[in-house]
């Protein structure tokens, strides 16, 4: 397919879910971008800058991934970056409902720019960053869940 792709998310933390999901991508177009929300509203455990070096290195062994983040309107940074798609994970159908409302506001906002739904591998259909975190937060086994330095960094983010 080629071209340039976008797959953003908060990613607080990146799972073996979302590393799914940008591999799947990274075989279909040229190059992605992935981006960490800069959602003022939530309250993250980790900060932007912890995020970033979280994907950049468990995406390092993909060459066609480029990592950063972005505060305003999606579309507005694809368009910065000239990309013609938007990737996004589906788990299940309740995840089809609200997306479906982001991507019809983002087709408002910019028609020329694709959003493609990919769905997850049915090993992770349950995963979620607020999941891990939770299991995280008690001490439990997340080996499955996340690569091994993101298991680091939660483990230290909960010693504290």
């Amino acid at each position: 397919m080629g071209g340039i792709a976008v797959c953003p998310g908060s990613f607080d933390p990146i799972t073996y879910g979302h590393v799914d999901i940008i591999r799947r991508g990274a075989k279909v177009f040229e190059q992605i971008h992935v981006v960490v929300l800069n959602n003022s509203s939530k309250n993250p455990l980790f900060t932007v800058d912890e995020r970033l070096e979280l994907i950049k290195d468990v995406t390092k062994d993909i060459p066609n991934v480029t990592v950063a983040s972005f505060q305003g309107l999606l579309v507005d940074y694809a368009s910065n970056v000239k990309a013609s798609a938007i990737i996004r994970g589906l788990r299940a159908v309740s995840d089809f409902e609200y997306e479906m409302q982001i991507t019809s506001m983002n087709r408002v906002l910019n028609d020329t720019i694709e959003t493609f739904f990919i769905m997850t591998n049915n090993q992770y259909s349950f995963l979620s960053s607020s999941i891990v975190k939770e299991v995280a937060k008690y001490n439990g086994k997340i080996s499955e869940l996340v690569p091994p330095t993101v298991e680091k960094a939660l483990k230290n983010k909960f010693q504290d």
